[in-house]
């Protein structure tokens, strides 16, 4: 059970991510930018997205560790 629930986490991890760049280009593209800058823009939040959400789990499960002995 505890693996399906932390497959479930990540899905939903990397769909916010994938959400957050797809708003990130949009409106980037809405603000003027091209193609290639605005695609740039969104990898670019993609990628920040997953690694600040990468740091919040790593120091919640830190506390987590030290919290519950």
């Amino acid at each position: 059970m505890r693996k399906f629930e932390v497959l479930v986490v990540c899905m939903l991890v990397v769909q916010f991510a994938v959400m957050v760049g797809i708003g990130a280009g949009y409106l980037a593209r809405r603000d003027g930018a091209s193609y290639p800058a605005a695609a740039l823009l969104a990898c670019r939040v993609f990628g920040a997205t997953l690694a600040l959400t990468a740091a919040v789990t790593a120091a919640a499960t830190g506390v987590m560790a030290v919290v519950t002995g």
